[in-house]
This record gives structure tokens, sequence and C-alpha cells, in this order.
């Protein structure tokens, strides 16, 4: 039998990027890369105009840091413009979104818990009501 090898240090040049609509992704803490089995980091970095639209996580919590630039950050139908050193948490499947309105790119780091977990990690519900509308609701 082989033993699996998992990080316990991951560099840049190590993390596991993923290339996704809202922009890339550097997975530096995730099951596979490390033994992570209750944590999974990643940092991501939006391009201006781009957003990650309304989805929840069926079986993760996950606290968004924002490390540059801003965004505007929804959790449930509360919206909040969050800047660098700020933190959005977003209770197990709460409905959320991060939408980059801004000229500039925003980095903010995700922590998500559990690392595994059985059935869908992300189910988009951009296109259901309220949340296809809420956005242009004054």
């Amino acid at each position: 039998m082989c033993e699996q090898h998992f990080l316990r240090f991951v560099t840049d040049a190590e993390a596991e990027i993923e290339v996704l609509p809202w922009g890339p992704h550097a997975w530096l803490a995730r099951a596979g890369l490390t033994d992570s089995k209750l944590l999974q980091l990643v940092r991501v970095k939006m391009p201006p105009k781009k957003s990650h639209a309304f989805h929840r996580h069926p079986c993760m919590e996950e606290l968004l840091y924002f490390v540059e630039g801003r965004a505007e950050q929804w959790v449930g139908p509360e919206k909040r413009i969050l800047r660098a050193g700020e933190v959005a948490h977003v209770p197990m499947n709460e409905v959320h979104g991060t939408y980059n309105v801004f000229d500039e790119p925003v980095i903010f780091l995700a922590v998500l818990s559990p690392a595994v977990i059985d059935g869908p990690a992300l189910i988009d519900v951009s296109q259901d009501e309220p949340w296809r509308s809420i956005r242009g609701a004054k």
C-alpha cells in the first residue's frame, strides 16, 4: 500500500491553481494537498467587474478575509462594502455573493470548513428569486 504524502508547508509554487470565471483561486490548504479534514484555505484574486454570484455551501461555513481592494459582499439579504482587514462570516447553507463593482482587483482569503464533505460543495442560486433581482432593489 502506498503512503500518500501531504504538504505541511505550502508555498506559492505548490499552491493548486484553479481558474474560475470570477478569478484565479490559489488553493493553499485542502484535502489532497494537505492532510486537512476540517479546514480549507483559498486565495482569490477577483478582477474588476467580476463576481462570485449568489450561491450557498450546504455543508460548509465560510470566512472571507479581505486582503487588498474592496468588494460588495452579501450575506443573506445584508450587503456591506468590505475592505482590507475586514471579514464576513457565512453560516452553513447561507446564501452569499461577492461582487467586485470597483475598478481595481480585490484579493481575499476564503476559509471553508469542513474540508471533507458529502454532497455538493456549492449550489448556485443567482438565477433564483429573490437573489436574481435583490441587487437592483432599492
